[in-house]
């Protein structure tokens, strides 16, 4: 799989909440209003590594899903399982749809997923080898994830959870179990001081978004996106097996409860469906071993069958899932078949473009106006391909007022003409003066995204009505 994105992870553009994580990258910070801080100082490093390279700023994350499904493997090894347990793991994660969109982008979305899996695999090692030291790995990680996506707090809860449930709550009193504690809120510290200082403002951000796609119906179909999306849709009953497997056994109960617990919560708090994906590798695990002991018991030939029907299942749904979800192809059938299925890859096309119209706005201004030129945006993604792409054709600094780059404030001295990215005509006209339609956003390809769509009128305008303080404080914004 690594192999396919990195020969793959070049054929589109980068996608919105990529050049979001890129902007935040250029602003070096403990802490950012959309994310922690984790995945923009990788980009970072990923910038002065490879430049703006969509493959070289991707491989972390490409890294990360190559990690994923190793890992997978050993958890399979560590609960008894021989070769056929492990490949089976391994194929099955591989070929699931949201390890294979994991690879595509760097989103923290990838290496959160990563992060959920080696905890479950340093709690296998605890509850196998009964060493309570597994406690500093567990908390590490734990640590770690929480500077790349609140969320694992959900997993944290399940482990809390399934410990009060299950013999695991003697190590309650281990001091590696609270050395564990100490060592994941010593590595999460600089990020929680940030948050003290900016009045939790990733809490209020986490609870618009949340309602906004609660109110748009993103978080309806969350139990049939286990099984069609987070999951490889053949290997359904090996993981479903596995659940069973681990509350059967006590010494392994507590994985299933935190699965349990984990899914119950989302499912309370009606999260989106991809939310739960990083549990489901554990499971596959267990699945997998319970599986292979099963198999030995049949004769060869009913062996033999049973296998290559779940390799061949299993890889027919994972080529669904690659056909979607990879840009396998820059033109064709493969391509009109992907952007016609895929939202995120119709959100990689057309920011290039954006950039190169705003570029030819300014140059088509007198001279005068260029030289007291500002560039506002109307969300994340605009401002993103400005901050990234615009250097390049010398554009100055986007002025936006959503999520992080509301705390870089606005230019001094102000500038007097602006070019207008992301609004309505009433809306730029309610803002600015002396707006007139100068160009219109959309990309060569005709492809239908929500820039081309919602957004596809630029405009140039006059000073804004209100002061710059008073236009900060009322349109400041969450997306």
């Amino acid at each position: 799989m690594a192999i396919l994105h990195i020969a793959t992870n070049g054929r589109y553009g980068f996608h919105r909440d990529e050049l979001q994580v890129l902007s935040d990258a250029m602003h070096p910070a403990w802490g950012y209003v959309a994310v922690p801080p984790l995945t923009p100082f990788l980009e970072r490093i990923g910038m002065a590594l490879f430049g703006l390279s969509l493959v070289g700023l991707r491989i972390f994350a490409v890294l990360a899903q190559a990690a994923v499904i190793v890992v997978s493997g050993l958890m399979a090894r560590e609960l008894g399982g021989n070769r056929l347990a492990q490949i089976a793991t391994a194929v099955a994660v591989a070929l699931s749809p949201l390890p294979i969109f994991g690879g595509t982008e760097f989103q923290y979305t990838s290496f959160d997923f990563l992060w959920w899996v080696l905890v479950a695999y340093f709690v296998i090692r605890l509850l196998k080898s009964e060493n309570p030291r597994w406690w500093l790995a567990i908390g590490a990680v734990i640590g770690i994830g929480l500077l790349t996506k609140y969320s694992i707090l959900f997993f944290v809860a399940g482990l809390l959870g399934g410990m009060l449930l299950t013999r695991a709550r003697r190590y309650f009193l281990s001091p590696w179990f609270w050395a564990g504690v100490a060592l994941a809120f010593v590595i999460f510290l600089p990020n929680l001081l940030w948050q003290t200082q900016h009045g939790f403002v990733s809490y209020h951000f986490l609870q618009h978004i949340h309602a906004r796609d609660v109110a748009e119906g993103r978080a309806k179909g969350f139990l049939t996106g286990q099984f069609w999306l987070c999951v490889n849709l053949f290997a359904a009953p090996m993981w479903i097996a596995g659940l069973v497997f681990y509350l059967r056994q006590s010494r392994y109960r507590l994985l299933g409860w935190m699965y349990l617990i984990s899914l119950a919560l989302f499912i309370a708090g009606k999260g989106r469906f991809y939310y739960e994906a990083p549990a489901y590798p554990m499971l596959l695990a267990m699945g997998a071993v319970a599986g292979e002991r099963w198999v030995h018991l049949l004769p060869r030939w009913a062996r033999t069958a049973v296998v290559s029907v779940f390799f061949a299942g299993v890889a027919a749904c994972g080529a669904y899932a690659i056909a979607f979800l990879v840009p396998l192809a820059s033109s064709g059938p493969l391509k009109h078949f992907a952007l016609s299925h895929s939202e995120d890859l119709r959100e990689e096309i057309g920011w290039t473009e954006l950039v190169r119209t705003v570029a030819s706005i300014r140059d088509s201004l007198p001279a005068g106006r260029q030289k007291s030129l500002g560039i506002t945006v109307g969300n994340y993604g605009e401002a993103g391909a400005i901050d990234v792409f615009g250097p390049a054709y010398r554009l100055p600094r986007p002025i936006s007022t959503t999520n992080s780059a509301w705390y870089w404030s606005y230019p001094d001295p102000a500038p007097t003409t602006f070019i207008v990215l992301g609004l309505s005509s009433e809306q730029a006209n309610a803002i600015f003066t002396g707006c007139r339609l100068a160009g219109h956003n959309g990309n060569f390809e005709g492809v239908i995204n929500e820039e081309s769509k919602y957004h596809p009128d630029i405009f140039v305008c006059g000073s804004p009505k209100l002061s710059w303080p008073e236009l900060w404080k009322k349109y400041r914004s969450f997306g």
